[in-house]
C-alpha cells in the first residue's frame, strides 16, 4: 500500500514542500503554514485542533484499543535569512528562508499522517496516533512548551521526530541513542565603570580589559569545575565596547551561548556561570550585570525508542540505510518533549551528490527524493510503536 500511496502522491508532496519553501514564516508567525496542514488533514476525513495563536496544531488518527498515542512531530518555523538560490521555489518573502529544512520535515509528517489516514479507513492502523504540527523550533521561548500547555502530550506514550542532515546521503538515516544535541542557552554580561583617557588607565575602570578577562577567564575556569564529559562549551560570539582608541569606554558587553551534552549539568551550570563571571570581573573594579537565558535542554534519545525508529528505518529502506549519527552540540527544542515522554530523534538524509551544504546557510536545499524516505520511515515507525508493549 505505501509503495502505491508514494507513487500517487510523492510529486504532490513535493509541491507542497515547494510551496512551503516559497512561503516561509518566521517562529511565531505560522499562521497559513498551520492552515495549509490543517486543510490538507481535513482532506482526509481527520479533525485537526489548532492550538491557541492559531501557529499550530495537532491531529489524531485511529482509536487504539490500549488508549496509548505515539506522536510524530514536524517543525514549521524558518529562519530569518535571505534566501540566494537560483531554483523555480525559492523563498518569496524577503530576509525569510527555510535555510533548516522544516519544510521537509512539515511535508514528511503531513504525507505520514495521510498514509496513517487511509491505513486506519482500511482497519489496518494498530494504534493511535498523533500529528504534532510545532510552531517555533528557532526561536527562545520555543515552541514545543506551547505545544504541550495546548495538550499535545496528553496521553503519549512516546514520541518521534526527524531532522534533516545535508552530510547524509539521501536514502540514509542516522540514528544514536544517548544524548544527541545539546542544550543551548543565551549568556549576556554587561559591564559598567567609570571610562576615561587611556593615557591615564589608573584614574579609571578599564572596561575592555575587564571584558577581556571575562571573555578569556570564564570558559577557561568552567572547564575546571565540571567533569569534562558533560560536554560543556562557553562560546563567546560578540564582544561591543567603545569606539576610540584612545578613550575607555564607561560601558560594555560581551554575547555568548552554553552548550552542554549532560541533562544534570544543565539544571546547575546557571548559578556556576554567574558565581565565575562575578569573580573574575570583581578585581577589575566594574560593576556586571550577568543576564542568564535558558534555551533548551539536550536532546536525550531512549534506547528503546532509538532502537524502534533504527529497525523501522531498516525495514523502510533496508538495514544498509542505517548509520550511527554523531552527536551535535546545536540546540533543539524536541528535548522538551523527550523531558516528559520517551521518544527519539533521527537524522534524515537530505544530502545531494556532489554538495556540501550546511544548515542555517540560505544556500542550504535538499535532496527532494528524501521527502519519500521520510514519509517510509515515520509509518513504520508508528506502525511499530502502536504495536509495541514498550512504551
Amino acid at each position: 500500500m505505501l509503495d502505491g500511496w508514494l507513487t500517487e502522491n510523492g510529486s504532490e508532496l513535493v509541491q507542497i514542500r515547494r510551496h512551503l519553501h516559497m512561503n516561509p514564516e518566521l517562529s511565531g508567525y505560522e499562521h497559513a503554514t498551520t492552515a495549509l496542514m490543517a486543510e490538507k488533514l481535513a482532506a482526509e476525513g481527520l479533525k485537526p485542533r489548532l492550538i491557541p495563536g492559531g501557529n499550530g496544531l495537532t491531529c489524531d488518527i485511529g482509536e487504539g484499543e490500549s488508549g496509548r498515542i505515539v506522536a510524530l512531530r514536524g517543525d514549521m518555523d524558518a529562519l530569518p535569512i535571505q534566501d540566494p538560490k537560483d531554483v523555480p521555489y525559492r523563498s518569496t518573502v524577503p530576509g525569510a528562508c527555510h535555510a533548516c529544512g522544516h519544510d521537509v520535515h512539515t511535508t514528511v509528517l503531513l504525507g505520514a499522517g495521510r498514509v496513517l489516514a487511509e491505513l486506519d479507513r482500511r482497519g489496518e492502523l494498530p494504534g493511535r496516533v498523533r500529528l504534532v504540527f510545532q510552531p517555533s523550533e528557532e526561536k527562545f521561548p520555543s515552541g514545543a512548551p506551547q505545544m504541550m500547555r495546548a495538550g499535545a502530550l496528553d496521553g503519549v506514550s512516546s514520541i518521534f521526530a526527524f531532522h534533516c542532515d545535508p552530510r547524509l546521503p539521501t536514502g540514509m538515516v542516522g540514528v544514536r541513542s544517548g544524548p544527541l544535541t545539546a542544550a543551548s542557552d543565551m549568556l549576556e554580561v554587561r559591564l559598567t565603570g567609570r571610562g576615561g583617557h587611556t593615557s591615564r588607565p589608573h584614574l579609571t575602570t578599564d572596561l575592555v580589559h575587564a571584558l577581556s578577562r571575562v571573555v578569556v577567564d570564564v570558559p577557561a575556569l568552567l572547564d575546571r569545575r565540571l567533569d569534562p564529559r558533560t560536554g560543556v562549551a562557553l562560546v563567546f560570539g560578540a564582544i561591543e565596547a567603545g569606539s576610540a582608541a584612545n578613550a575607555i569606554p564607561r560601558e560594555g558587553r560581551v554575547l555568548g551561548t552554553v552548550r552542554m551534552l549532560d541533562r544534570d549539568a544543565w539544571k546547575t551550570v546557571p548559578d556556576m556561570v554567574t558565581q565565575i563571571i562575578e569573580d573574575v570581573v570583581r578585581p577589575t573594579g566594574a560593576e556586571a550585570e550577568i543576564t542568564y537565558t535558558r534555551g533548551v535542554p539536550p536532546v536525550i534519545n531512549d534506547r528503546v525508542a532509538t532502537a524502534m525508529f533504527a529497525g523501522a528505518a531498516s525495514a523502510a529502506l533496508g538495514e544498509s540505510a542505517v548509520v550511527e549519527t554523531p552527536v551535535s552540540m546545536g540546540g533543539e527544542d524536541f528535548s522538551w518533549y523527550l523531558e516528559q515522554v520517551p521518544g527519539a530523534m533521527a537524522r534524515l538524509g537530505v544530502g545531494r551528490p556532489g554538495e556540501h551544504l550546511d544548515l542555517h546557510q540560505g544556500s542550504f536545499d535538499v535532496d527532494e527524493k528524501a521527502i519519500a524516505h521520510g514519509v517510509r520511515v515515520l509509518v513504520h515507525t508508528a506502525l511499530a510503536a502502536s504495536a509495541s508493549a514498550a512504551f
